[in-house]
């Protein structure tokens, strides 16, 4: 299999991956996007003979363009722009919810600081304030109080990104102190943890303690739901729990489509990565035999090497994976 990683920062995750595909002798591409180039009809990446392409882009921006440019060419991807697009967008990502009839939580929006405040004085305190595009738990804030509503709403109102001014409001969910995360590939889970902590944000990425969790029919059915609301891919389900820990009850927050896996395979005995290429495997099959691309997408020829900025960080654009 013929495999090209789309990326802007090699971390773990990625490491990971890449360890397991080159294991299996898999012939992988690493397509560095800051820089390469996107024609209407032709990129710099070398990308004409690979069987899939595998998004693990940092940013956002990066992620959704990079995607949609390479559909365009034919060249088989994952996950998709048009699932990438939905997940990248919280206000998007609870509509679809609500459409399939996941429960999720309550959530209004609104693009002017009064009809915000509206919302949050009727949803009552606390409720939560999140950015519509954001990850890590980054600039999400539970409203306590009205004061904290018109400072909050006040401070997003001059960040000048347009974004900020939707004002996405969601009700607060009593939870008991954790969430639980669940990577699955076209609805079928892999592996599930909770993340606990003492904050109200419970990320991996915001310190939370993670640990394997067994996941009941009432949960494997919400992520196939939730999977398919989305279009299907390599993702990452979060639930909560609604009705006390082991409750068998959820509601499902948000789905994310370039999701961070490295604390998941700590805290599970399940092979992750091994995993995400089995299913890779199965995918870049199903490409190659239902849907061949004629013609030669390329017009440059970049190495494919450990470049020095692998590591290099990416803080200059928005984030689109979560932990």
């Amino acid at each position: 299999m013929k495999v090209g990683i789309l990326y802007s920062r090699i971390r773990r995750d990625e490491k990971l991956l890449l360890s397991e595909l080159r294991d299996r002798d898999h012939e992988v591409t690493k397509i560095d996007v800051r820089t390469e180039r996107f024609g209407l009809d032709s990129t710099t990446a070398a990308v004409e003979d690979l069987d899939v392409v595998v998004d693990r882009c940092l940013a956002t921006s990066r992620s959704l363009y990079a995607t949609e440019f390479l559909d365009g060419y034919g060249v088989p991807v994952v996950n998709g722009p048009e699932t990438a697009d939905v997940c990248a967008d919280k206000a998007k990502n609870s509509l679809r919810l609500a459409a399939a009839g996941v429960p999720t939580p309550t959530t209004e929006v609104a693009f002017t600081t009064d009809a915000a405040l509206e919302i949050i004085e009727e949803f009552g305190y606390p409720c939560v304030l999140k950015p519509v595009v954001g990850s890590w738990g980054r600039l999400m804030a539970k409203i306590d109080s009205r004061n904290a509503a018109e400072a909050i709403l006040e401070h997003k109102a001059t960040l000048g990104h347009y974004e900020h001014k939707v004002f996405y409001v969601q009700e607060y969910v009593e939870k008991p102190g954790r969430d639980i995360r669940v990577v699955a590939v076209d609805g079928d889970p892999i592996a599930a943890m909770t993340r606990t902590s003492d904050h109200w944000l419970t990320n991996a990425a915001k310190g939370g303690e993670t640990a394997s969790f067994e996941l009941d029919d009432e949960a494997l059915d919400l992520v196939e739901k939730a999977s398919d609301a989305v279009g299907g891919g390599l993702l990452g389900v979060d639930l909560m729990e609604v009705g006390g820990a082991d409750s068998g009850e959820y509601t499902v927050h948000e789905v994310n489509h370039t999701v961070e896996f490295k604390a998941l395979n700590d805290a599970v005995d399940v092979d992750v990565p091994a995993a995400v290429v089995d299913w890779l495997e199965t995918k870049a099959g199903s490409a190659t035999s239902s849907d061949p691309t004629d013609g030669d997408p390329t017009d440059g020829d970049p190495a494919d090497g450990e470049s020095a900025g692998d590591e290099a960080t990416d803080d200059s654009e928005e984030a689109t994976t979560h932990t």
